[in-house]
């Protein structure tokens, strides 16, 4: 009986949208993005490393350009040109290499890795992190294409709505810049539904937990669609966009950045499971943590700790009460999509 049991009891626990035990290794990244999924499960079976696992895993997201929000030709600036961000982390070293608007190159995360191996820096941004690239031998090529071209143009006919302004002249939900501040300032707060929808994903975040426990997280996008040029989201910031500590856990985050990234969720996730906390627990943790100041934010986060348990969590607002991500496993036989429900 207790064979029979046991199966069903873990379908039970993963339909609860309960933490799951995965057994090692396992790949863990947000959203239905099957082919890098795959493509990092492949990277590991051959025996490439977990840091291998997740550039190759969200690099494959760069290729396919995932939702339109992760690589080039998406999600154009207020200038129409398509920067990117992306990070990659090591759990045992605790060692992270990130690029933040990073223009003209493709392999985002590619390059990140680099940072790591080549230079004792952390983050390099904007032109300079585009030249750094090319010392390591990335091409300079155009990330715009005739969709994100389309998409801007769409934008500018709409008066350039939805954009990122506030409290400027003229008024920025009415019209295009050039803004300015006004004579008299007078700050009106507004808490307005997160601009990102659940079509603009936004990004990819992995975590690769090795047969031996060794854990490495990272990121790639392409940012906020629209953002003000300089904008830098989550996603390259460790302990915003991704964390990965070896001895506790790992976690990636994926949402509105701007109010997500003032929380270090990744981070604060990991910390949790350090304590003990069962993953699914300390995703939804970190997710009540931002909706006291920000009830009505669009984000999720996904946690993996040592054993191979994950979970994942949400904030629901209309239109988002689910969030898909991926698991592989040995158990799982295959990289297979998972669903939880939004708290």
């Amino acid at each position: 009986l207790s064979v029979v049991v046991a199966p069903l009891l873990l379908v039970a626990l993963q339909l609860a949208g309960a933490a799951s035990a995965a057994g090692l290794p396992v790949v863990i990244n947000t959203w239905a993005f099957r082919k890098a999924a795959e493509t990092a499960w492949r990277v590991l079976q051959l025996g490439g490393s977990e840091l291998d696992a997740v550039e190759r895993g969200c690099g494959q997201c760069e290729i396919d350009q995932c939702d339109g929000s992760v690589g080039y030709g998406g999600s154009p600036d207020e200038s129409g040109e398509t920067t990117l961000d992306a990070m990659i982390m090591d759990g045992n070293s605790m060692e992270v290499g990130a690029v933040a608007d990073l223009r003209r190159v493709k392999n985002a995360i590619g390059v990140a890795r680099k940072v790591i191996e080549y230079t004792k820096h952390t983050l390099l941004v904007g032109e300079s992190a585009s030249l750094f690239a090319v010392r390591m031998g990335f091409p300079y090529e155009d990330l715009t294409t005739q969709n994100s071209l389309s998409v801007y143009s769409k934008w500018l006919n709409q008066s350039c709505q939805p954009n990122y302004w506030k409290n400027v002249v003229p008024d920025s939900s009415k019209s295009c810049g050039p803004y300015k501040r006004p004579e008299k300032v007078t700050c009106k707060e507004e808490e307005t539904i997160s601009q990102r929808s659940v079509h603009n994903h936004d990004t990819i975040g992995m975590v690769v937990i090795g047969a031996s426990g060794t854990i490495a997280s990272g990121t790639s996008t392409n940012g906020a669609i629209h953002k003000i040029p300089g904008r830098v989201g989550d996603s390259p910031i460790a302990g915003a966009g991704s964390y990965a500590d070896s001895t506790a856990g790992g976690a990636a985050a994926t949402g509105d950045g701007d109010i997500m990234m003032r929380f270090l969720p990744s981070y604060q996730a990991v910390e949790y499971m350090r304590m003990g906390t069962d993953p699914t627990v300390a995703c939804q943790k970190v997710i009540s943590r931002i909706q006291k100041y920000a009830p009505r934010f669009f984000g999720a986060i996904i946690c993996a700790n040592t054993t191979g348990s994950y979970g994942a969590a949400c904030n629901k607002i209309p239109g988002f009460t689910q969030f898909h991500f991926m698991v592989s496993s040995p158990l799982l036989g295959q990289p297979t999509e998972q669903v939880v429900d939004c708290i």
